[in-house]
């Protein structure tokens, strides 16, 4: 699998994500958003295998979400 193709996948999943959380009523939540969360983690130990990045897209719930959000824009990281 090629690294553009991965992104691809990985973009897809991050939008679906988005998706139903826009569902739950977060209407402003982009797929870019769900990969900063999700990858936020990733910084330090390295990338994971798919089948871990996969798992952490598809298993974030909003409470974890919006708790990064509200952290980053405490930091001063985000928007």
């Amino acid at each position: 699998m090629t690294e553009e193709e991965l992104n691809q996948i990985i973009e897809s999943l991050c939008e679906s994500k988005a998706e139903e959380f826009r569902m739950f009523g977060y209407e402003h939540v982009t797929g870019k958003e769900i990969w900063e969360c999700v990858s936020d983690k990733y910084h330090k130990n390295g990338q994971p295998a798919l089948h871990q990045m996969v798992n952490d897209i598809l298993s974030l719930k909003v409470t974890k979400f919006m708790n990064f959000m509200t952290l980053s824009a405490f930091r001063g990281t985000h928007f």
